[in-house]
């Protein structure tokens, strides 16, 4: 799997231990195990995913200031930015691992 998708097996190897104890994938050592979804792909969003592997997705560091918003004293950007991070957090919840891969998907 490493090779076919040109990833290192470490990071690989990370990533799936990750996916597992998010309770995404099931994972069976052994001669004949390997890995397979814990849930049907249609209920496991590309959130799940990036969030299993990188943690909380949601940016809380201002983009101009480099350090926490403060939701008092936010910087002329902040609502931009939020809006986006909001969107992009939207499509990756509304999207599954199903219809990521579904041939001739249009996103």
């Amino acid at each position: 799997m490493a090779a076919d998708q040109r990833v290192p097996e470490r990071f690989l190897s990370d990533m799936m231990r990750d996916l597992v104890r998010a309770g995404l994938v099931d994972g069976t050592i052994g001669r004949s195990g390997g890995y397979r979804l814990a849930k049907p792909s249609m209920e496991i969003s590309l959130l799940d995913v990036v969030e299993a592997v990188e943690g909380d997705s949601r940016r809380r560091v201002c983009i101009l200031r480099g350090g926490p918003c403060a939701l008092d004293r936010v910087c002329d950007v902040h609502a931009v930015f939020a809006a986006a991070q909001d969107d992009a957090l939207g499509r990756l919840r509304a999207t599954t691992i199903a219809t990521a891969i579904r041939p001739g998907r249009r996103g």
